[in-house]
């Protein structure tokens, strides 16, 4: 298996979510870069989980330990390793229903794949905890981009039927990222709030819509074709857990437009060259054309729930019927706002990169 993304800025993940330790390698960094941990503890804290309906009660820390490729607050450009200890792991609630096939998860899949030596507690290396290892990396990739005046940014677009009709602009994105409810119009993401505090009463889940800005991206990143900014994008988002669609722009919306209300005219202003709109998310023939790139990724509704579910005894082979017990977020979309901002910034970084080294 390959758990390795990138061209320069290469970010290799490892772990399971009861393994000892989950981490991550990255390699590619410009040597003397300044790292600024308290920013990475921010963003490693925005993922943890927390107190929240929507939020699982496992108590993990996320604590991280550099090992390697940092020395006196900069980057050595040597590989960067960290790496973040399971402290809260309860892996009898696996062990129990270890046979059962639980719906919606990878279970059977990672059967398959590894031909049954794939550690199975809480997911193994398919768990939503393997994005932690994942924002640590994002966020350093967060202040590359930064230094080049580039801004990242997300927020909850909608949470099952109850959608944000504000949109996110690049001038609140530091103010969204504030929020512990990150939504751009508060009164809706009090409805949202309802609806997770409601499925959480009947064991179920519900899933939502995550919004991502990156705005100050030059003109020219990204190549036509199989290594579009749209193709990289993509790449990274469907390899985080429970992504299921992305959409870039106005995203499907645009079928409903005319072809004169769809382009994005281009004009002069200050001297400067820009677009009267920004339908195609900021991306013409799979490069940048510098307006800020726009995408949307759907969230599906966390997979263990607390409802009884029909499946199969994978040792018997035969139906038979699974409560999940355990710990698990009642809607994963809030804590995978950093997640998805973190892996949208190593994409960008990387593409930065390349273009610098061409």
């Amino acid at each position: 298996m390959s758990a390795t993304f990138g061209k320069i800025l290469k970010t290799t993940i490892f772990g399971e979510s009861h393994s000892a330790a989950i981490g991550v390698v990255i390699d590619g960094l410009p040597a003397g870069m300044v790292i600024d941990e308290a920013l990475v503890r921010l963003g490693m804290k925005r993922r943890a989980p927390n107190t929240s309906d929507a939020s699982t009660k496992r108590s993990e820390p996320d604590m991280y330990e550099i090992v390697s490729g940092f020395f006196q607050g900069k980057a050595t450009g040597t590989p960067l390793c960290a790496i973040i200890r399971n402290k809260d792991t309860r892996s009898q609630d696996y062990e129990k229903t270890a046979a059962l096939l639980r719906p919606g998860h990878a279970d059977y899949t990672g059967i398959v794949k590894y031909n049954g030596a794939n550690d199975y507690r809480g997911g193994g290396h398919f768990s939503g905890r393997l994005t932690a290892p994942l924002v640590f990396a994002g966020s350093v990739a967060r202040q590359l981009l930064g230094a080049k005046g580039v801004k990242v940014g997300a927020c909850i677009h909608s949470i099952a039927k109850v959608a944000d009709q504000k949109e996110l602009t690049a001038d609140i994105l530091d103010a969204v990222e504030q929020k512990e409810f990150p939504v751009v119009d508060d009164i809706t993401g009090d409805k949202m709030r309802e609806v997770i505090a409601q499925a959480r009463l009947e064991g179920d889940s519900v899933g939502g819509v995550i919004e991502c800005v990156i705005d100050g991206i030059p003109a020219g990143l990204g190549e036509p074709f199989f290594d579009s900014v749209e193709s990289r994008m993509a790449h990274m988002m469907f390899s985080v857990p429970a992504i299921k669609g992305i959409e870039f722009g106005a995203g499907f919306g645009i079928a409903r437009m005319n072809g004169s209300e769809a382009n994005d005219v281009p004009v002069m202003r200050n001297k400067k060259m820009t677009f009267k709109s920004n339908h195609n998310g900021g991306i013409n023939g799979g490069i940048s054309n510098g307006m800020p790139i726009v995408f949307r990724v759907v969230v599906k509704p966390t997979a263990s729930i607390f409802k009884t579910q029909e499946t199969v005894n994978i040792k018997t082979m035969e139906n038979e019927t699974l409560q999940i017990h355990g710990r698990h977020d009642t809607c994963i979309a809030l804590r995978a706002v950093e997640v998805v901002k973190c892996a949208a910034a190593l994409v960008m970084a990387d593409l930065l990169l390349e273009a610098r080294n061409d």
